[in-house]
């Protein structure tokens, strides 16, 4: 039992330096930086709307197809990547079920696009 708590004693020195690094940094973080906010940095950001504003206002559904289509094509590249290693060993199979894949893709962002989905006024 001794032996194999050993081997674990690596892991957790290395969650211990991690948890007090992060402890550190943050810690120096609130000492060293200035704390001197103005309208600038409380405007809004990336969201669209006001920070700190009334969390049920109606904003445009068009920051939620921008998510939907930056998942979307995020999750595209995400499996491109192994199935560019493994391209060898899958053979044609396996380039043309990522052709359809892709294919499946680029239909939905043309339709996107004729429909002006993507215009921002």
């Amino acid at each position: 039992m001794d032996a194999m708590l050993t081997e674990y004693l690596p892991i957790l020195v290395f969650l211990m330096i991690a948890v007090g690094l992060a402890v550190v940094i943050v810690v120096a973080s609130l000492i060293v930086g200035t704390q001197r906010p103005d309208s600038e940095k409380l405007s809004a950001y990336e969201c669209g709307f006001e920070a700190f504003d009334d969390s049920r206002r109606q904003f445009d559904v068009r920051f939620y197809l921008v998510a939907i289509l930056f998942i979307i094509f995020d999750l595209e590249v995400a499996f491109l990547f192994p199935w560019a290693v493994s391209l060898g060993d899958i053979g044609l199979f396996g380039f043309w079920s990522m052709m359809a894949f892709l294919g499946v893709l680029t239909i939905g962002f043309v339709y996107e696009w004729k429909k002006g989905a993507l215009e921002w006024e």
